[in-house]
């Protein structure tokens, strides 16, 4: 099920030449240790300026709205909370159009899946999502990434946390550390 909505997605997305890629627990089940996961995460390369032509999409596909007020939810969070009505599956198509999101895109993993090529999350990057978000779960999946891939591109990902530590104020580069230490 989860696997025909994504191929779903993806082809409609490309159709419509709307950047993507799949994050989450999705891109984890690619890039890391298995894990339960039954929603999907996908960050879109457009701003909420496009909140139009997303909410036309989710229409087309017939999921159902989540948020009362989608227009003002996107707005105020800058995700579209829907839910594919005949699975229950919940997919967070989640604006964006940072520098780092732009580039993640376009480094993208490639990743055929139901006959459809879908644009999944490097592990580098899925890498670096997990440590900035920290919760225990995201910490977890970080282990995991490191675990089964052995060949990361350090230096983009020390870039990119060294970055995040800098705008947000908080040392993600040791928490990095920490957790390769850890997996060797």
């Amino acid at each position: 099920m989860v696997q025909e909505l994504l191929a779903k997605l993806a082809t409609e997305l490309d159709a419509r030449k709307i950047p993507y890629m799949v994050i989450g627990g999705q891109a984890v089940l690619l890039h890391g240790e298995p894990r339960l996961t039954k929603d999907i995460d996908i960050t879109l390369g457009v701003d909420t300026d496009k909140s139009a032509d997303i909410l036309t999409l989710a229409a087309d596909l017939g999921f159902r709205l989540l948020a009362e007020n989608s227009e003002e939810f996107i707005q105020s969070t800058m995700v579209l909370p829907v839910e594919e009505r005949t699975t229950g599956i919940r997919v967070d198509l989640i604006f964006s159009y940072s520098p780092y999101e732009r580039q993640a895109i376009t480094r993208a993993k490639q990743v055929t899946i139901a006959g459809a090529a879908l644009r999944f999350i490097s592990a580098e990057d899925l890498l670096i999502h997990k440590i900035v978000a920290g919760r225990p779960r995201d910490l977890e999946d970080a282990k995991g990434i490191l675990l089964k891939n052995k060949n990361l591109d350090e230096d983009y990902i020390l870039h990119w946390l060294k970055d995040f530590s800098a705008s947000l104020d908080k040392d993600f580069i040791a928490c990095f550390k920490t957790i390769s230490s850890e997996t060797k």
